[in-house]
């Protein structure tokens, strides 16, 4: 066991911090898509107490990050000072400072048409000044300093996954839900693929009390022609999906598979299709089974 791994207290931390309008909101949402525990300005004094009780939560928090900005009182001195506290105890934890230049600020601001909250009586680009200078000690200590001037929401959301983010909570996660068409489509799907070109089995006598979880249920859907093919070509269609969420920052995906009762072809297709997933990399599948037993 590493000196590190004998003395961690049980729980990561992290600050985010930086510039006003430079994307603390979407670097929050990101860290919680990630599996963080986020809390948006809490008072500094207050920190290392958060910390603390997330470490004796028995491991239902493992993660905690704090999202800092100037509308705390003292907000350098109390965070630098809580941030050191932070350190003797073996937190250790990694402040993430966010900034842009001053050009791209003032576009930002004006396009959400909202002054800036140390502008005052002044203008706009007085107020940047003004945190840029108040926020420049604290910048020089981060452990990670990220200028989104030039990025899109889906390149910082990859940059913070880089840094925050373990392999697990950048999967892709995956459910496969069977359906009966009869019951409706299910509202929460992203795509829905109708398997009503196979052959019923619940007009074959010694299949239809059976469902698609049974092996005779399944070695008949899939033997049937263009079921192979099927999930073959879907398959392969679905990689290239889930490539494309993942860069885009979309990290579930519901695929509806349906049949007229959801009972075997649906469960069947929604089985196998699954199986084959699993093997993916970067791709974390259930299986549900919405209207299995409805019959």
């Amino acid at each position: 066991m590493s000196e590190k791994e004998e003395h961690a207290p049980g729980v990561e931390v992290a600050v985010v911090t930086g510039l006003s309008g430079a994307g603390r909101s979407t670097a929050a949402k990101c860290l919680e898509d990630l599996g963080w525990f986020v809390v948006d300005n809490l008072p500094p004094e207050l920190i290392h107490t958060m910390v603390e009780l997330g470490a004796k939560a028995q491991g239902a928090v493992t993660k905690v990050a704090v999202v800092m900005d100037v509308r705390s009182r003292a907000f350098t001195e109390d965070l630098a000072a809580i941030i050191k506290e932070l350190d003797s105890s073996e937190y250790k934890p990694r402040v993430l400072f966010l900034e842009a230049t001053d050009d791209v600020l003032v576009r930002r601001f004006e396009q959400v048409r909202r002054g800036h909250p140390l502008q005052g009586d002044g203008r706009l680009i007085d107020g940047i000044k003004t945190e840029r200078d108040l926020l420049g000690p604290l910048r020089e200590t981060a452990d990670l300093v990220l200028d989104t001037s030039t990025l899109s929401v889906h390149q910082l959301r990859a940059k913070i996954e880089d840094a925050f983010g373990t392999e697990s909570s950048t999967n892709t996660r995956v459910t496969v839900l069977s359906f009966g068409y009869k019951y409706g489509i299910p509202m929460d799907a992203d795509l829905v693929m109708d398997c009503r070109f196979l052959p019923n089995p619940f007009w074959i006598p010694e299949l239809k009390d059976l469902t698609g979880k049974d092996s005779d249920v399944r070695n008949y859907v899939l033997t049937q022609e263009g079921a192979e093919e099927f999930l073959d070509r879907y398959h392969e269609l679905l990689r290239l999906i889930g490539a494309g969420y993942r860069r885009e920052g979309k990290r579930y995906l519901t695929l509806a598979i349906g049949c007229t009762g959801g009972k075997h072809r649906s469960v069947c297709i929604s089985e196998e299709l699954s199986r084959r997933l699993a093997d993916e990399d970067r791709m974390a599948v259930k299986v549900v089974h919405r209207d299995l037993g409805r019959e």
